[in-house]
Order: C-alpha cells, then structure tokens, then sequence
C-alpha cells in the first residue's frame, strides 16, 4: 500500500493505528487528520514508514508540537526513548544529579551499553534519519508542555527535513525568523527535554550540506563547460557566443561567484562546522526548498521570501488590526511585499478584511502568473475594484472570493436590469477559468461595500467570458441571480448551443468558444432567489451537468425538485 486515507476515523484508535502501519513500509502519502494520534504513532511513522512523503495530522488534538520531532530523526525516537527510561530506572542517582533525560541518551549513544537490550535498541535508534518527507500538514494539534513550543518544534522540522516543500505548521513566522537571524536559545529547553540535537547543531548540518551542494554543481558546471570547450577547440569552430575557445556562456558569472564565496583554497571541513565563520547571522545564503506555505502573516513576508524565493503557493493571514495599523499606507506596505513573488507565485489565499483596494497593487504585479485566487473576509467599495483584480489575473483557473455584502438596496424593475446588463458582456475575460466560488457573509458587520448592480455586472461578464467553467458555486449573492442567468440563457448564442443539443437528428457539435455555462458539471445556487423553471433551463441545456445544490432557494418548492427528478434523473437535486 502506498496510499492511505484515515481522516476523521475518530474511531481508529493509537494502538490500532500503530500496528496497521507497522505493516506498511511501503507507504509514501497518510493522513491522519482528526483522529486520536498521539506521540507513540508518530514514533511508529518515524520507524517503519521511511518511504513516506506526504504527512497530515492536523486536528489531531491528542498529539503535542514536540511528539512531531521524531519525523525529523535526533534521539526521541521509541529506541532513545527506551533506553532513557531503562538508565534513568538503573541509575536513581542520576536523578539527584539533575542531570537531564538528554544527558543519559547521550551516555547511551556513545558509551558501550551494558545490556545486550540497550545495545540492540541503540544501535537501531542510531541507525534513523529524518524521513523524506516533502509534505507535512500540522495545524491545530494540541498544546506543548512549554511557552514557544510550536514555533521551536516548527524549526527543528524546517532544518531537519531538507526535502519538506509544502508545510502547515504552527509557529511557522518565528521559526522562519530565527532560523534567518539563527537566534535559537528559546528553543533550548525543549531540545534538552526532548533528547535531540540543538537548533544551532541542526543549522550547521543544513549550512554544511548546502555549501557541498553548491560546490558540487560549481565543479559539475565547471567541467561541463570545460568538456564543451574541448569540443569546440576539436571542431576548430567558434564557440555560440562568438568568441572561439569560449563556450561558458552565462554559466561562467554562477561559477566566479562560487569561487569567490569559497575562496582559493576551498572551504574547509571546520568551517562547514563552525558555520559562523562561513556565514554570519542574517545571511540569506541558505534557503529552504519550500514551495507551498499554508500559514503566514504579513510581518514575515520578508523573512520568507530570504529564506523561500521559490514559493508558488502562499495562504497570508491579515489581522483586521495589522492592516491598517493607525496608518493609511500599512496594508499597502505588507501587500506590496507579495510582489518579491513575482513570476514565481502561482497559488494566492489571502484571509484579509480589509480593503480590497489594497490587494491592487502586488496583484497588477504578480497576477499575470497566477493560476488560483483565494480572498476570504475581503471588503469591496462602490467602485467595484473586483473587476480590476480579476483584470489583473487573465490566466485563472480556479477563483473563490468570499466578501462582505453589497449595502444598497435591491432594484424594483427586473426589466430595467435586463437592459441595463446588456453592456456587461465583454467587461472581463477569463478563458481558463474552471472553478468559480462566490459567495456573500451577512453575518459581518455592515460596512462600505460594492452596490448591487457593480455586482451583478461583474457576475454577468465572470459567467459569459469563463466557457471553460465546470464547477460553479453561488452562495447567497445579495443580488437578483435569477436576472443574470435567464439574461445568459435568452442570448442567441445560450439557443444555438441548446438546438444542437435537443433537437432530434440534429449533430451536436463542440461547445462554442463564447458559450457560457456549456460545460458545467456542478452547480451550486444555494440561497438565491433563482426559480426552477430557469434552473431546468440550464440542466437542459447543458448535458454535462451532473449535481445541482437549490439548498434554501425560497423560490423552489419540495413539488418542483421532485418533479425535476423524475424529468432529469441523471442530475441529482439537492434541496432543503
């Protein structure tokens, strides 16, 4: 088994769990979210599951921060733990001692054990390194013995797992901060406690190892080219630059700056292990392989990006407070900091209540490579500055927006709104675009906010410029709905695409280009004021649909869904 998927089995219990994955070596990806885990499944992980890659045991609330520290190997592992409690039970002087549980796994590593049973279960804790995982989700889990506990555990893992490139982790912002400063001693207490190797230790591992890759591409690179040199001095020819004999290219300035950081005679193994002697505090010469980041706040945006120039994937948190901060300018200042993404970042989730005018800026930057947009919380104006970024984001594939709701009233005169949506057509384009979310909070505070016909201009154009949509949700829009998709359905193209779908005899050929809502699969209109008859237009129009949800449709009756069953029973109705 590779594969294994337990999330939210509140009845599997720890000792189920471990014997089952005693028995999968083999296993690369597991989640175990909302089940009781605790500290003695992750050893079992850490012992037997050494092919895993993907880890999630967020919400589990038996396990601690510091039960985690074994996925990163050191000396907390069932055999380091063994043999602690062996010598501490031997030895009761080594308690009046005060001598740490850290300081007996130490003597036991290193000393010759005096049973033949601390030596087998030394030798096999020993033999454990940090498992190679690329994933790891850890997000509410239970509370640590000690004040700072998550954050400390959060860098151990970050320096200890070098291949980790997506993370979910409590205390993520000052792990990233004190492994860029390398200010590790609140983290001391825990490493004694605990039995594993200091944070200073760990960092120096990580620094050595990163000098040795470098130099080992700086050599690589380096005799490449010097094999292609050779080949152009064979050939008699001109190297492609020009330039006969040269055939470095852009490679040779990568190769000078190598050598100029390792100096003429190389660096040496005591300064691999000093490491302050090779780079000092603040130096971002080392970062971390991360790719997608789950939990950031805008402080440490900065950090994060000296530490992770890579990431393409990034969920920010905004406090109400820290956006506005008593200054005008603060959420344009943290927002901005997103635009040192650019050109990498293809996956934005920004939790932000604040204004959206504020995300303007780094998206007109970034936006062009943006693939999925997340805004949850975030509150529109009366100029509508939703369609401008949306503007600035043409290759978007999946879109959720979460907002506050509009504050003007509804209008009277549905006709008048039909005629006033016809000029909305060609606002927005976004040809990708497969998923669409939108939905409005009324349980926030009412506050300035885009008005109902901004809104319902924006959702006509979303729908008519996204053909490709498949999965579209619409959750109590504070806007006549039923408006918007009987105008999308009366257009002559919305007709043509339905002739060649329900007239008999008749080929239907590809959807066209311009059709909107022609290839969605599930539609979700939950609390809206749309009607069953322009519902059972859309199902009938589209063949592809698949699952509608009406849930709290006050215009939709219990006799309206049954009928539509019995007429469309391939899609399926969901109704409340």
């Amino acid at each position: 088994m590779s594969r294994l998927d337990l999330s939210g089995a509140q009845q599997a219990s720890p000792l189920a769990q471990g014997d089952m994955l005693r028995s999968m070596p083999s296993l690369r990806s597991l989640s175990l979210a909302g089940t009781p885990c605790d500290r003695g499944v992750i050893r079992t992980i850490a012992r037997h599951c050494r092919a895993l890659r993907h880890l999630d045991v967020s919400h589990c609330h038996l396990l601690s921060p510091a039960d985690l520290l074994p996925l990163g190997g050191g000396a907390s592992l069932d055999g380091a733990a063994r043999c602690t409690d062996s010598l501490a039970g031997r030895d009761a002087s080594t308690r009046h001692r005060g001598d740490s549980p850290s300081s007996a796994v130490t003597r036991c590593r290193h000393s010759s054990p005096s049973s033949s049973s601390c030596s087998s279960c030394c030798s096999s804790s020993s033999s454990f390194c940090a498992l190679p995982l690329r994933s790891l989700l850890a997000t509410d889990i239970g509370l640590g013995e000690e004040e700072g506990e998550p954050a400390a555990t959060t860098a151990y893992l970050l320096l200890s797992l070098p291949l980790l490139e997506s993370v979910a982790l409590e205390g993520l912002d000052w792990a990233l901060g004190a492994i860029h400063r390398r200010e590790f001693d609140p983290a001391e207490g825990l490493t004694r406690r605990e039995g594993v190797p200091r944070l200073e230790e760990v960092w120096r591992q990580r620094q050595k190892k990163h000098w040795t890759d470098r130099k080992n591409e700086s050599e690589e690179a380096g005799a490449e080219g010097s094999r292609e040199e050779e080949s152009w001095e064979v050939h008699g020819t001109q190297s492609p630059d020009g330039d006969e004999g040269e055939a470095s290219g852009g490679d040779e300035e990568p190769d000078l700056l190598a050598e100029e950081e390792v100096g003429a005679g190389g660096i040496g193994e005591q300064d691999m292990l000093r490491g302050a002697m090779v780079v000092g505090p603040g130096d971002d010469s080392l970062t971390l392989r991360l790719r997608e980041i789950q939990a950031m706040s805008p402080a440490s945006l900065e950090v994060a990006f000296r530490l992770c120039p890579h990431i393409q994937s990034l969920a920010v948190t905004v406090d109400s407070a820290e956006g506005t901060g008593g200054r005008r300018d603060h959420g344009w200042t943290w927002a901005t900091r997103l635009g040192n993404w650019s050109g990498e970042l293809r996956s934005l989730t920004l939790r932000h209540t604040g204004p959206l005018g504020d995300l303007l800026t780094p998206l007109r930057e970034m936006g062009s490579t943006l693939v999925s947009l997340t805004l949850e919380g975030v509150r529109t104006s009366p100029h509508c500055p939703l369609l401008e970024v949306l503007q600035a984001c043409p290759r978007l594939k999946a879109l959720v927006v979460s907002a506050q709701p509009p504050t003007s009233p509804p209008y009277e005169d549905e006709e008048e709104e039909e005629e006033e949506l016809g000029g909305a057509r060609d606002l927005l384009s976004l040809p990708h675009l497969c998923s669409l979310t939108l939905s409005f909070d009324f349980e926030q505070p009412t506050k300035p906010a885009m008005s109902w016909r901004a809104l319902q201009r924006v959702l006509l154009s979303l729908l008519w410029g996204s053909p490709l949509l498949e999965r579209l949700s619409l959750t109590a829009l504070p806007c006549h709905l039923n408006t918007v998709l009987r105008h999308i359905i009366s257009s002559q193209t919305w007709s043509l695409h339905c002739h060649q779908h329900l007239q008999p005899g008749v080929v239907a050929a590809s959807t066209p280009p311009s059709t909107p809502l022609g290839r969605v699969t599930h539609l979700g209109l939950a609390r809206s004021d749309v009607t069953m008859a322009t519902v059972m237009r859309l199902v009938e129009g589209c063949r592809t649909m698949k699952s509608v949800d009406l849930s709290c449709c006050w215009e939709v009756s219990r006799q309206d869904v049954l009928n539509s069953l019995l007429k469309c029973p391939r899609v399926t109705f969901d109704w409340l």
